[in-house]
């Protein structure tokens, strides 16, 4: 099931693959088995029932205040799914169905289609194992094609840098790690898998332009690889730029432009600089002061920092905890400009976050979700209003992905 084929009134009551959606059809059924038990005396069902399934279409391109909520579903890993969620209204807008180990969709620029790295085994949970990019119509969520990758694609805890599109949408990047480490290219316009570029030491794909991205390395170097417009790269490795001793970055970056801001665990903003043949480190500065860290304040989470472009604010998922709880989540998010490295604003958060992410647009929204709870709290990223909160999105969510 793509779009959820339903009556606008029923589309928040009737959510895809949860309990109630099970209770909504058994109680249809039971309601149609006693009316045909008791003869002439039938009850009266809604006019929609007996008309069958209808198909809706979404409007291309999506509006900047959707998000799409990316689930990994520990409980049962082969079935990996995404829910696409209005944040104005707060309903469900439709479901894809992911593969084993999912990790996040990606959206086209113009947005039409959708990517999604998926992998699937012949038997669901073994035999012979096969990757794919599965490109989705993003007005319908049909699937429009598959391309065959390597069976290499890494199923780690989800994080962005699993793949990534360059800026031109020409080349998707998938990271492989067999424990070997490697970047599968994609072209998007023929639709074919190019090549794999081996990333000895380094992980993830990193865009930084049209043709061009970076993997980080183990000794906090990164591996600089440009790309021709087939595909074939050009690397350079640069000396260590981003601390990874006692204080290591994660990596968990966000991006404004040429620059991509790493965080440590203690809460150290590292901005990376970063061309197609050349990266250079700026000013680092801190998410807390000293007396706040002595206090055990520090960022946490899966997805634990967003970034408002327009507004040059950075947000960050915060919490009071040792070093060893640098991927707890929290219930503040503090607010900084990134020019100054000041921070303007604290959010109290409802419950627990251990993804956030902003919508792109003027007005933007801030969305918060908890892998170990399921609901959707949207708020308004100016002023830290919980505007609506959107109940069971999911199993285990992880990434947000907003157009």
């Amino acid at each position: 099931m793509r779009i959820l084929p339903l009556p606008t009134s029923t589309v928040n009551a009737y959510r895809p693959f949860r309990r109630e959606r099970w209770t909504a059809i058994a109680c249809v059924a039971a309601v149609a088995m006693a009316a045909a038990l008791a003869g002439p005396a039938r009850a009266t069902l809604p006019s929609d029932i007996g008309r069958g399934p209808t198909v809706a279409t979404l409007p291309v391109p999506a509006s900047k205040h959707w998000v799409w909520v990316n689930d990994f579903v520990f409980p049962h890993m082969a079935d990996g799914m995404a829910y696409l969620i209005d944040g104005d209204s707060g309903r469900y807008l439709g479901t894809l169905s992911t593969g084993y180990g999912f990790a996040h969709l990606l959206l086209s620029r113009d947005g039409k289609i959708i990517y999604s790295p998926e992998t699937y085994f012949s038997r669901g949970t073994r035999g012979k194992r096969t990757d794919v990019v599965t490109l989705y119509d993003a007005g319908t969520l049909n699937v429009l094609g598959e391309i065959v990758i390597p069976p290499k694609r890494s199923s780690n805890m989800p994080v962005m840098g699993n793949a990534a599109l360059t800026d031109d949408d020409r080349f998707l990047l998938v990271y492989n790690f067999t424990p070997t480490q490697s970047i599968t290219v994609v072209d998007t316009k023929t639709r074919k898998f190019v090549r794999e570029i081996p990333t000895p030491g380094c992980a993830f794909a990193y865009p930084t332009g049209p043709r061009s991205f970076f993997s980080v390395c183990g000794d906090g170097s990164v591996l600089l690889v440009d790309l021709d417009d087939r595909g074939a790269a050009r690397a350079k490795r640069t000396q260590p730029l981003l601390p990874m001793g006692a204080d290591p970055v994660t990596e968990k970056p966000v991006r404004v432009g040429n620059t991509w801001y790493f965080v440590s665990l203690d809460g150290r903003i590292y901005p990376l600089e970063c061309g197609r043949d050349q990266a250079a480190l700026g000013r680092a500065w801190w998410l807390t002061s000293a007396a706040q860290r002595q206090a055990g304040w520090r960022p946490g989470g899966l997805q634990q920092l967003a970034v408002d472009a327009r507004r040059s604010r950075l947000y960050a998922i915060m919490h009071r905890g040792a070093l060893a709880t640098h991927k707890d989540p929290g219930k503040d998010v503090w607010v900084y400009d990134l020019a100054s490295g000041r921070r303007v604003q604290r959010i109290a958060l409802r419950r627990l976050a251990s993804s956030i992410q902003l919508s792109s647009d003027a007005r933007p929204l801030l969305y918060a979700i908890f892998i170990g709870g399921s609901d959707l709290d949207v708020y308004d990223a100016i002023s830290g209003k919980l505007l609506r909160s959107v109940a069971h999105v999911g199993t285990t969510p992880t990434l947000l992905v907003t157009p």
